[in-house]
């Protein structure tokens, strides 16, 4: 590798050295990218084909262009390994409400070699864009060749779309809730386009939204006259957020930055609403008078907890489910969930193959157990030396 030499020399090259890596570094690497995919596959171990389970609330979802170039079906991780290896195929990451279309009618007559009986099509299995291969606003791919340099892409929670920072509608990316490292504040986004279905968001306590510091000082935009009982409807003006949400800036005075978008909705906030106790609607407002403003429509990005506060009343839910975005209150249905069972799974994985190893070499006699430990040994010492051989050549 060459890099620009720093000595005020013109032109001059000089070899770049390789950082080295030790035994222990590698193998946290290669745990942590075991963790990465248990993560994005939720913990699926890819043996069979999830096609009998039925529609999974969600799951890693592939797409083979090479089978299907209009990009109108999906396969489960198993089929992606099984009768797809080879192909061109675009990694979904996780889709909600899916079955594997694997070998049904869109597939040609090439039936899945995992579960080849199934139905010609699964009606409720919802296509967007991403199945072939294109993502954001601007409809390229990922990676996208073009690009000089692959920027990270956030997901919408409703349309499941992933978008480029730039392209989510906002005139600055410091409106973007992030800590002062940069790391992201929000535990969930919903995208410009996808925000008018929920603005009934907007009657909710301003501690569902997450903020930061960047962002906390919000020029004061027109009042929301369709805002909560209590509020400032009384007054020409009030500050909002980067959502378009009121901010209470007593509140956010008294609460640092990082419990407001980290911790659950406070018991204060909660106060403030109602609850469901003898189907009462807990926002106290009919949900389906609200329409969006007329304003620019501006993505949301959502506190950690927030699903858990969404008013789960008759009303509310009919409302949600004649908009298609009832999953807000599935707690399956998050990220998170997906997210912390695959991490259960993962546990409980490597607690079964402790065990097993463990009673493999609790069967072996006291001579097995040596030579055993002493190839371990051996192969551990060749592979240190090849590290060090590896190093000094870089």
């Amino acid at each position: 590798m060459l890099a620009m030499a720093g000595d005020g020399t013109d032109a001059a090259f000089v070899d770049e050295v390789e950082p080295t890596v030790t035994i222990s570094e590698y193998m946290d690497g290669i745990e942590a990218e075991e963790l990465e995919a248990d993560l994005v596959l939720g913990g699926d171990d890819g043996n069979e084909c999830t096609y009998g389970a039925g529609y999974l609330k969600r799951q890693a979802v592939f797409s083979c262009l090479t089978c299907v170039p209009d990009g109108v079906a999906g396969v489960c991780t198993a089929c992606c390994l099984a009768c797809h290896d080879g192909h061109e195929v675009v990694e979904l990451w996780t889709k909600r409400n899916f079955r594997c279309d694997c070998g049904n009618s869109k597939f040609g007559g090439h039936l899945c070699k995992l579960s080849p009986e199934k139905d010609p099509e699964n009606p409720a299995n919802s296509y967007n864009q991403n199945f072939k291969g294109s993502y954001c606003t601007c409809s390229r791919p990922y990676p996208d060749p073009e690009a000089k340099e692959q920027v990270e892409m956030i997901q919408c929670c409703i349309c499941e779309d992933w978008f480029h920072e730039d392209h989510i509608g906002l005139d600055s990316l410091e409106k973007i809730p992030r800590d002062e490292e940069g790391e992201p504040l929000y535990e969930e986004f919903i995208c410009h386009q996808c925000s008018p279905v929920c603005y009934f968001l907007k009657l909710y306590p301003d501690t569902i939204w997450a903020s930061s510091k960047q962002s906390s000082a919000s020029e004061a935009v027109t009042a929301d006259s369709n805002g909560m009982e209590g509020g400032s409807s009384g007054h020409a003006d009030t500050e909002k957020n980067e959502n378009g949400a009121p901010v209470d800036r007593q509140s956010i005075e008294n609460t640092s930055v990082e419990e407001n978008c980290t911790k659950d909705i406070a018991a204060s906030d909660k106060s403030i609403l109602g609850d469901n106790s003898g189907g009462n609607c807990k926002i106290g407002v009919d949900i389906n008078t609200t329409s969006a403003d007329s304003e620019k429509t501006m993505p949301f990005f959502m506190s950690k907890g927030w699903r858990e506060t969404l008013c789960k009343c008759g009303t509310c839910t009919n409302f949600y489910a004649q908009r298609g975005i009832a999953h807000l209150t599935d707690k399956e249905d998050s990220i998170e969930e997906y997210e912390k069972i695959a991490k259960q799974k993962r546990e409980k994985k490597l607690e079964q193959q402790e065990g097993a190893e463990a009673n493999f070499i609790n069967s072996l006699n006291h001579v097995q157990k040596i030579e055993i430990l002493s190839g371990i040994n051996d192969m551990k010492n060749e592979f240190q030396s090849f590290m060090r051989k590896g190093s000094r050549s870089a």
